[in-house]
């Protein structure tokens, strides 16, 4: 991964850059973003950079043995730690990092803006809690202490830091306040609050933008061939999120808006059992398709937040069927209740990431929307 590999966020990839020309590389950084950011992205390109052995301005060269390396992920200096689960194949005491190392490069080269489901799906854990666990505590440090093979720096990357078992999490406290020299922690995390505020404490913190409209929608149209109007579509309705925006456009167009307005319309008649039709065929999605579903309802709201709190139309932006219904919407609730809806949905979409029940989870959702509708 270098960094042209990464559409925009100029002002994002000049400040790690000027870093490393001014010599002030910490040795403990946090690349925060939401779900859907490039925070992954850049790091690997980060990574790539330090190590390059003819690094130009603005990029790594992407020809020396190194970026060589770094390209298919496996260059002997930067090491992984990344959440993980038992499968059909691996007890769940043997579960780590290590044993995964060849799901996650093709992980890394193929959905480099994936989600925590995205990667349980694809090393065979989608029904478990994936987690850093305590062992990774001895495989971080063994791994730092090994002297470099081939770079300038050891480089340990570990992914959503947050989902680490305390006792692993303690258990690198010293290595991050005093590490071994030339090595470089690159936590990537899309929910660093919940990290210990110790580690916190003790790394240079980088907040990673999403995506702009403009930016997401240009990626859509140059490296997806999606068309102009309907990538613009998509951008808003993402968020910032190329990973939903992708998905979304696999959609049609109508379907998304046909099932939320009418999971709306039976939150609104509290039909118990229409609603529990609904949440048996929710369950049926797959677990990409229920999160993207559920990101949809949370834009459209967001979308009926402008209305509600605007009389000027042209803020908002969506089009035909769906800017009518945000419209009316916005109209026929209160900005208080549109944002405990929206809130309710997030809190979902939190537990749903974590392999919450898919059915019940939806089931009590649609009860709780339909309290706040009322």
């Amino acid at each position: 991964m270098r960094f042209k590999d990464i559409h925009g966020l100029a002002s994002t990839k000049a400040m790690l850059l000027s870093g490393i020309h001014n010599n002030h590389v910490a040795h403990a950084q946090l690349f925060a973003g939401k779900p859907g950011s490039p925070a992954l992205s850049l790091a690997l390109a980060y990574a790539t950079y330090l190590n390059c052995e003819n690094p130009e301005e603005e990029d790594a060269c992407g020809h020396c043995p190194s970026c060589t390396k770094n390209q298919k992920f496996v260059h002997p200096d930067v090491h992984f730690v990344f959440p993980v689960s038992s499968t059909k194949n691996v007890a769940a005491k043997d579960a780590s990092s290590r044993l995964f190392l060849k799901e996650w490069r093709e992980f890394l080269l193929t959905t480099p803006f994936g989600s925590l489901q995205d990667w349980s799906t694809l090393y065979g854990g989608e029904d478990k809690q994936a987690l850093i666990s305590t062992k990774e505590k001895q495989t971080i440090t063994s791994d730092l202490s090994l002297k470099a093979f081939e770079g300038k720096y050891k480089i340990m990357l570990i992914w959503l830091p947050e989902l680490m078992h305390a006792n692993a999490a303690n258990g690198i406290l010293k290595v991050l306040e005093e590490p071994p020299e030339n090595s470089v922690f690159l936590l990537v995390s899309e929910q660093p609050d919940r990290l210990l505020t110790t580690i916190q404490s003790r790394v240079q913190r980088l907040n990673i933008p999403s995506f702009s409209d403009q930016e997401l929608s240009e990626l859509l149209v140059a490296a997806h061939g999606i068309q102009e109007e309907r990538s613009k579509q998509l951008a808003h309705l993402a968020d910032g999120s190329l990973r939903l925006a992708l998905h979304l456009s696999t959609e049609a167009e109508e379907d998304n808006y046909t099932q939320f307005s009418h999971w709306m319309r039976l939150c609104h008649q509290r039909q118990m059992n229409d609603l529990v039709d609904n949440a048996e065929e929710f369950s049926k999605l797959t677990r990409g398709a229920q999160n993207a579903f559920l990101q949809y309802g949370l834009s459209m709201l967001r979308e009926a937040l402008v209305s509600a709190s605007s009389t000027h139309d042209g803020l908002l932006r969506v089009e035909g069927q769906e800017k009518t219904f945000v419209s009316n919407f916005g109209k026929a609730l209160s900005v208080e209740q549109i944002q405990a809806m929206a809130e309710l949905i997030s809190e979902a979409m939190y537990h749903l990431e974590r392999n919450a029940s898919s059915k019940i989870l939806f089931m009590n959702l649609s009860i709780n929307l339909s309290k706040v509708i009322r």
